[in-house]
């Protein structure tokens, strides 16, 4: 046998035991959502007390980090808006201070966790929500959460790799 072909077999072998090893670690998270807490939060220090209403609301923490997030990164996370009016202020104010990165387990995840964060316009959100009580403004609004469960994966996958969920 050649190298050449012994290394092929080395790099599918290996590439079936990543899928293998990422789909049942999927399956033993469960149902998944990923949030961000936003540089305005992070800079007040509101990260602890935000962490704590995810945990009190029944929500699992299985990946989270702080990241200072650069401009390329920022872009391409944000780029399904990039046609929008406020695709560049969105990505330099992304870029201002550090994130919190975090992907949530719960039954009813997304749908839970929207609720949680309340109304994007914190003058909207109801009392008790992260927004209604962390946000600053619409432009400012503390935190993010994904809008589906197709979102959440793609969003958690953008920012975790599969060895830094537990």
């Amino acid at each position: 046998m050649s190298i050449n072909k012994l290394e092929g077999e080395m790099i599918d072998h290996e590439n079936k035991m990543m899928a293998k090893f990422k789909k049942e670690r999927q399956e033993k998270i469960g149902e998944i959502t990923f949030t961000m807490i936003k540089p305005e939060a992070v800079a007040a220090g509101n990260t602890g007390a935000i962490l704590s209403k995810i945990e009190e609301a029944g929500f699992r923490i299985v990946a989270l980090k702080k990241v200072h997030l650069s401009k390329e990164k920022a872009s391409e996370f944000y780029a399904v808006h990039s046609e929008r009016p406020f695709y560049g202020e969105l990505v330099d104010y992304m870029c201002e201070f550090p994130i919190i990165a975090a992907i949530l387990e719960k039954d009813n995840a997304v749908a839970d966790f929207r609720t949680l964060i309340g109304a994007t316009n914190p003058a909207d959100a109801a009392k008790g929500t992260i927004r209604a009580e962390f946000a600053e403004s619409l432009a400012k609004n503390a935190i993010h959460g994904s809008d589906s469960n197709e979102n959440a994966n793609i969003e958690a996958d953008f920012h975790f790799s599969v060895d830094e969920r537990f």
